[in-house]
């Protein structure tokens, strides 16, 4: 397929796929298809699972991938309408009765005083994007800050096993919390959260997204697999999105990573969903192994945004 052929393949997916393609592609502000997704596809299936406790799953944590905490990530990077109430009362049910000591979410009774960095990441985020009260927000944006490492990036492992060095996993999930706080229009400790976001950002960068920053090997094969849903797990298409996402200039330090994606794409112009993370879902999304319209789109975004021929 060209790319012609490819945006209308596009097209034909989820009614979440065609909202963005128009909004990233296309880019024509198509807030209709926006507002159909509550009630159609992927958004109409993940609404429906909520039970009448407001929680999905058996709470906010569990089990993956089908506690509110994933599927209210999942929602938010369907596009849902931000304004929708269901999610927003969900949402404000944590907040009032899932806050650790430090000030981030707990997952569970057993985790009172700390908080998990990676998954107030991922709550920031989604809390950020569906609207939530600043306030509510402010001691999750605490916790958050107090967790950044010398070496510029976050760890969730600081907390349980006394990690020194930060985690690209965990450094993403803050990464894209705090872009969404941001464009939020929040204004809570900015310039601390902006100084965060360059030094973790800088952390991934000195990676060169997939590599030791000490022996310049390969960190992990698995964060060279396409994978969507991404849950809280990295990858280099997620960290290339994200960087697309925050409108972040080109960086030579991104080219190989850009290579290996580039590779990736298949005879008919597509990309692949080649991972899927173990655990209980909803429903399947897509399926590993064939040509996948949500990693195809993120890939095109990326490539667009900085100016590769594609």
């Amino acid at each position: 397929m060209d790319k012609p052929q490819t945006i209308e393949w596009l097209l034909t997916g989820d009614i979440s796929i065609q909202y963005k393609v128009h909004r990233d592609l296309l880019k024509k502000d198509r807030k209709d298809l926006q507002d159909r997704i509550v009630n159609e596809g992927w958004g109409k299936q993940y609404l429906s699972k909520r039970k009448s406790s407001g929680h999905w799953g058996q709470g906010f944590y569990q089990p993956k991938w089908t506690s509110s905490h994933y599927t209210l990530l999942d929602l938010r990077n369907l596009c849902l309408n931000p304004e929708n109430e269901k999610v927003k009362e969900t949402i404000k049910m944590v907040v009032d009765t899932s806050k650790a000591e430090d000030g981030g979410i707990q997952l569970g009774l057993s985790t009172s005083i700390h908080s998990d960095v990676c998954v107030n990441g991922m709550f920031l985020n989604y809390a950020s994007y569906f609207q939530t009260d600043e306030q509510d927000l402010h001691s999750v944006v605490d916790s958050i800050l107090h967790e950044l490492m010398p070496d510029g990036g976050f760890n969730c492992r600081t907390t349980r096993s006394g990690a020194i060095h930060s985690s690209l996993h965990t450094t993403l999930s803050v990464l894209e919390g705090l872009i969404e706080f941001q464009k939020a229009g929040y204004s809570y400790r900015m310039n601390e959260l902006q100084n965060a976001r360059k030094s973790a950002e800088e952390f991934i960068l000195m990676h060169q997204l997939f590599l030791s920053d000490r022996t310049g090997k390969i960190i992990r094969k698995d964060f060279l697999n396409l994978s969507y849903p991404c849950r809280w797990r990295y990858d280099i298409l997620r960290a290339l999105d994200y960087f697309q996402y925050s409108g972040s200039e080109w960086d030579e330090r991104m080219n190989l990573a850009i290579q290996v994606l580039l590779k990736k794409r298949t005879k008919n112009s597509t990309w692949n969903v080649q991972a899927k993370h173990p655990g209980k879902e909803h429903f399947e999304m897509e399926k590993a192994g064939k040509s996948s319209r949500c990693n195809t789109l993120r890939a095109i975004r990326v490539l667009e945004h900085f100016k590769i021929e594609n």
